[in-house]
Formats: C-alpha cells, structure tokens, sequence
C-alpha cells in the first residue's frame, strides 16, 4: 500500500534498498518521515491530518445547523402566533436537520410577495373610502333580530370596515344541478357582465354547458371574467379549454400563481378558495360549490359525489361581491383599483328584499385572526343550539374548547361530517378531537351520503354563517375565503332544514365503539393531530 502511495520522482531517485527498508515500515507516519527525510518533493498526507480536515467538516456542518434551528425556532417565537402552530413549526425546525428550516421558508409564514403587497397597500384607501360611503346608507333595524348578533356586526365592521347591507333577497340551492342550472341562465340573460371566481373548475357535465354559456354572452358583447386557482384548477389552466375560451374573448386569470422558482419567494400554498359568480353586479352567487360537476369530480377517491350549497343574492350585497371579485381580480392583473375603469363598475344595488347580510372576506392581508375570531365570537353566543356541517374538520384549541363550552353550558351542539374524506390526513386528525367533544356533549354525526362539502352553521335558529370556510387551520389562516354572516331568521330556518336533510343520512359517533379501536389507529390520530396545525 504504502509503495503504490509514493511519488513517482521518489521512485525513480532512491536505490532499491532504501525503497524496500521504507515499503516493510508498518508505521504509516514513520514511513512518510522518512521520506521526507530522504529529500522527496511531495508530501504524502498523514492520516491525522485527514482525521483534522474530517474534524473541521463535521463542526462547521454542526454549528451551521445549530445557528440555523436556534434562529428559526427564535423567529416563530417572536411571530406570537397560536402555540399550537408555533410547537408544531418549532418540532418540525428541531427535528429535522436543515430540511425543516427548508420547509419553513416554503409554508411558514403567510408571504405574498413583494409586489403583491405593494398593491394591497395602495388599494386599501380606496377600500376604506368605499367602505365609509356603505356606512352612510340607511340605518338597520334590528328589532326581532337575535341581539348576539350587535357584537358580531360591529366585529366585523371593525376587521374588516364592511357594514351589514339591509334589503337582500336569498335564495338557497341545494344541489349542484340547480346551481349549474340557474347561474347558466343568468348568463343567457347577461347584459353587461359575468364575473366568476371559484378554486377549482373542471370540465365535464354542466360546467361544458357553462363554458358554452360564457362563450355565446361574449359573443353578445357581454364581459366574461373567470378567475381560478393556481393549484385548484391547474390541469384547466393547462388545457385546451383554456385556449378555446380565451379565443372567444373570455378573460381568463390565474390567481396566486405557483412554480418552483416563485416558491423562493411566496409561500405557494396560500388559495384562492373564493366561490363567487356575479352577473351584472346584481345577481350574485356564493357558497362551497365549485365549477365541477360532482357526478364526474373525484368519482375514483371512494368517497362518492361531493355534496354542496350555494345561495342567489339579489340587493345590496351583490354590490360586495362585485368589488371582492374586482379587487382579486385586479391584484392578480396587477392593476390597482384607484386607476381602475371598465364594464363590471362597482355600483349600489337596489333593495330586492328584507334579509340582512354582512360579508366578511378573509384570508392573509385581511387581518390574520379575521375569521377564526369571528367563529369564536358565533359559538360564544349560541343559547340553545349550533348545527354545524363541514367537511374537513381539525378545529385549534380555542375552537374545540368553544364547542365543549357551549355544549357543557347545555346548548345542543351537533357536528355534521363526511363518514369517509378525500384526505386521510384530515380524517385521522379530526378522529382525535373526537372523544374529548363527546365526553363533553357534543354530537358527532357521519354522513354517509356522499362528501358533505357544504359550509354551514346555524345559531339557535335566528342566524347562520354561509360561505366557504372550513373548519381548519387552512381556512383560519392560509385560504382567501368569503363568508356571508346572515342575519335572517327566514333564510336561517331554509339553512337549518338542509342540515336536517343531512341528518337523516348520517350516523351518530359511537363512544363505545370508537374506545375499543385498535392501538395503531390511536397512534395514526395523535400523529396527524400533532401536524394538525400545519394542515
């Protein structure tokens, strides 16, 4: 080994003998001292000296991953988020050497972008300018109305600076052919324009017959606007559809764009999870439905055809939806609403009934804590009763103690969810919750006739909350959501007899039953709860 080690020079220059006397030296040091000794040019490196250079290495890649983790776990820390969320970043940094800090730079905190932000601030006077003529319309009446929903009214007038609008007219549809069927003709029927916002559109079915619809009203002259998800809708927004329709003159957008390279600087899973369709900016449609057509949306998940609601708003409130969808609208073509002139103008819009209707638009640059506080402030004033459906449920602790609360204090307190879930993850996670929420009374209904998508809660009978939000971290604090709060108890009874609808196709949790699972499911629940926070 050694004498395959020397240098060619040192070969060609020693005598034999002295070669041989240095290749039988068992001592790899005294060997290269000697060679050193007998004149030769090159240095043949000592084993210690490898050991140093190995020695060096290891220390630098071990100070480096310390100052990384120390700094991360300092930096969420000082962000004063949920702890929940904050243990769960913290365990993920410590655990896992660099990756972790890795995967918080790409999920761990709620960046938008530079330029994205830029424009959110240059249109947030003329929003609050906007808002300040809504409060000059007329004044509410609130007698008859349920008197816990003063403090939600002025919660959200004060989050988001958005009044109750009196004088809507609500119509409540509880299956996609409906939906697909009446929003179809109001687009027939466009005069001006067509607005639609959704998170995921998928051919097939009624939404080729909605395709259509947008294509003859642009031939009309119509305005047709279709904002979607990056995520959501990315096979669409990479298809041919896509290319027929923008041919047609149809304006198509993606919102919050997604790639590799963007990752280095926005967090890529922020969504647009907005449902919103605005014909004319006076008919307006929002809710959980998306542009799919369930007999053909994820038919091979095993869970069956999705199931949702979606409500038609005439009056006041369309003029809301109009400016939400204008100012995502904007934001993704990077335009600002001060320099804004077009077709789809936000405009007041007539009273066309009696309901009274906040909005409240949520999601990060909205107010980090909007719709999580206000689903606190709604359970905090049930009396009676809460009925709840949603399909992914993974609520934090504030959340889960509210509704052990209201239960302990004697409300009925009834939760409405899928018997089977698209994601595992999300159903192992809210398998966990469940034997805290029974021992306190709460009911736990599974549903079993399809994936119950609707986004409902009914408070005592007087008002609902109606929109996209789940209840999950993703909705608290990552998604662009819209939820209406509704004020009516008219409308409020139509939404409570569709959760009743529901009820008679579930089946009630069963403690004894679910106490007897196996060691292995308890584990896969605690785990998927441990990373809840991160869902």
């Amino acid at each position: 080994m050694t004498i395959h080690r020397l240098s060619c020079n040192v070969t060609n220059r020693l005598p034999r003998s002295v070669l041989v006397a240095v290749a039988h030296t068992t001592d790899h040091d005294t060997a290269l001292v000697s060679l050193n000794i007998l004149g030769t040019r090159r240095a043949i490196p000592s084993r210690g000296m490898t050991d140093a250079v190995a020695w060096g290495l290891t220390s630098s890649l071990f100070l480096t991953d310390l100052a990384i983790r120390v700094g991360f776990s300092l930096r969420v820390i000082m962000r004063k988020r949920a702890p929940s969320v904050s243990f769960a970043w913290l365990a993920v940094i410590l655990l896992i050497p660099f990756g972790g800090a890795v995967t918080y730079l790409l999920f761990g905190e709620n960046r938008l972008g530079e330029r994205r932000a830029s424009r959110l601030l240059k249109d947030r006077q003329v929003v609050r300018e906007w808002s300040s003529a809504l409060r000059e319309r007329p004044t509410i009446d609130w007698t008859g109305i349920n008197p816990e929903c003063l403090p939600l009214d002025r919660q959200i007038l004060a989050t988001t600076g958005i009044p109750t609008m009196p004088g809507n007219q609500l119509e409540l549809i509880d299956t996609a052919g409906c939906f697909f069927s009446q929003l179809i003709d109001d687009i027939h029927q466009a005069r001006f324009s067509c607005l639609l916002e959704f998170y995921i559109l998928q051919p097939g079915g009624w939404v080729d017959a909605l395709i259509e619809a947008l294509l003859a009203a642009r031939q009309r002259g119509v305005t047709c606007r279709l904002l979607l998800d990056s995520i959501g809708s990315k096979p669409f927004l990479r298809s041919a559809q896509l290319a027929r329709l923008r041919d047609g003159g149809v304006e198509v957008a993606e919102a919050l764009p997604a790639g590799l390279i963007r990752a280095l600087f926005v967090r890529i899973d922020l969504r647009n999870h907005r449902k919103i369709a605005v014909i004319d900016g006076e008919i307006a449609y929002t809710g959980s439905q998306n542009l799919v057509d369930p007999r053909f949306f994820k038919q091979n998940d095993g869970v069956g055809e999705w199931v949702d609601a979606m409500v038609r708003i005439t009056g006041p409130v369309a003029e809301l939806l109009t400016a939400a969808f204008m100012f995502d609208w904007l934001l993704e073509r990077r335009q600002c609403l001060s320099e804004y002139s077009g077709t789809a103008d936000i405009r007041p819009v007539e009273p066309s009934g009696q309901a009274l209707v906040q909005l409240a638009p949520s999601g990060p640059g909205y107010g980090e804590d909007t719709i999580h506080n206000l689903l606190l402030t709604t359970l905090y004033a049930a009396r009676r009763e809460i009925i709840l459906t949603t399909p992914y449920f993974v609520p934090d602790n504030a959340i889960l103690a509210a509704l052990k609360s209201a239960a302990q204090r004697g409300v009925a307190v009834t939760i409405i969810v899928p018997a089977k879930n698209d994601s595992r993850l999300v159903q192992y996670a809210s398998r966990a919750r469940y034997d805290a929420l029974s021992r306190a009374g709460v009911r736990i209904m599974a549903f079993s006739g399809g994936l119950l998508h609707t986004k409902t809660i009914t408070v005592d009978g007087d008002f609902c909350l109606f929109g996209s939000v789940n209840l999950d971290m993703r909705s608290f604090w990552l998604n662009f959501e819209m939820t209406l709060f509704i004020y009516d108890k008219t409308f409020t009874a139509k939404v409570r007899a569709l959760q009743q609808q529901y009820l008679r196709e579930t089946t009630e949790h069963d403690v004894e039953i679910f106490q007897a699972r196996s060691f292995g499911q308890r584990l896969l629940e605690n785990i998927a709860l441990l990373v809840s926070p991160l869902l």
